[in-house]
């Protein structure tokens, strides 16, 4: 059985990208063509929803999956709508295997015992995509309750060759309040939280230098990402925050090892609805929202390419 982080290695030496699409369908932001066909399709809104969500997104992996390793359906959009939303993530992300792609799911699961074991078993297929009922290759977790809420997905990454990435420094302004706060020794939570993921990574089963128990680090900490990368450094990293919430390729550059690889970049937005931004939307408008979408794809890909180390793969 393939690890993890044998696998995305695999795919992203094969893409020559460490680039991450995330999908995070909006209902006020879909094609209107898209909406309007769903709604002619259910009566339910929730249903029809669910089926533009659904087709939006495999149209979408049809663009990026001959171009990126991976994709990051963001759970909380099809949640929201109830059991219809589900039944498309689901369905997503099965998708998006059978294109090729890696997918990590987006859902930031994290509880103890049984439960913990509940949400890793829902979701953590590893290699085999019918092993989970969501089916992903991986999923992010949130460790606040204890390391010992990472145990139970940490087992289940080594069952079935899945992967984790926990929170460490996300992206977002408000997250300091609580992971920059300093212990005794000076020691600040996201610190502390890093060290347990290292551990973690260095005694998960893999083939790389990278263990299959990763870390999510904000683009929009660039100081901090270099930092932990230092100090994790058997970690493979899942960086928000570059685009549309104002990271840029300099500051992610500090996350790769010399062969360019260790860390994947999400672009969510930026992607998913390039044809509404002023870069692309005169260029291709909303009837050719695809092709955007293709446009801003191929320029994260070459903007990291240009200015981090993840340009010795295109070598």
């Amino acid at each position: 059985m393939a690890s993890f982080s044998a696998r995305l290695d695999h795919a992203i030496r094969s893409k020559k990208t460490p680039a991450l699409v995330g999908l995070d369908p909006r209902w006020d932001q879909l094609p209107s063509k898209i909406k309007a066909s769903a709604r002619e399709m259910y009566d339910d809104p929730a249903a029809a929803m669910a089926a533009a969500f659904e087709e939006f997104c495999v149209r979408l992996i049809d663009v990026v999956a001959p171009l990126v390793p991976a994709i990051k359906p963001q759970a909380a959009f099809f949640e929201e709508l109830g059991p219809d939303g589900s039944v498309a993530l689901a369905r997503v992300i099965r998708y998006g295997r059978s294109q090729g792609l890696m997918v990590i799911c987006d859902a930031k699961r994290g509880d103890i015992g049984t439960t913990a074991e509940a949400y890793a078993r829902a979701y953590l297929a590893g290699e085999d995509p019918h092993a989970a009922p969501y089916g992903a290759d991986a999923l992010t977790v949130s460790p606040y309750l204890g390391d010992d809420t990472l145990a139970p997905f940490v087992k289940l990454c080594d069952e079935r060759g899945a992967g984790i990435y926990v929170l460490v420094r996300t992206s977002n302004p408000g997250s300091g309040s609580f992971q920059n706060h300093t212990d005794a020794t000076g020691l600040k939570l996201y610190e502390g939280v890093a060290d347990v993921v290292e551990k973690l990574s260095i005694h998960s089963e893999n083939s790389t230098s990278y263990g299959s128990i990763g870390a999510v680090v904000g683009a929009t900490y660039p100081r901090e990402l270099g930092e932990l990368r230092q100090r994790m450094p058997h970690v493979p990293l899942l960086i928000p925050g570059y685009g549309a919430q104002g990271g840029n390729a300099g500051d992610v550059a500090a996350a790769f090892d010399a062969e360019g690889l260790g860390a994947i970049v999400n672009s969510s937005r930026g992607i998913n609805f390039a044809f509404r931004s002023p870069a692309y939307a005169e260029t291709f408008g909303e009837k050719q929202w695809e092709a955007a979408a293709e446009a801003a794809t191929k320029a994260m890909i070459a903007d990291l390419a240009a200015n981090t180390p993840a340009g010795r793969l295109q070598d």
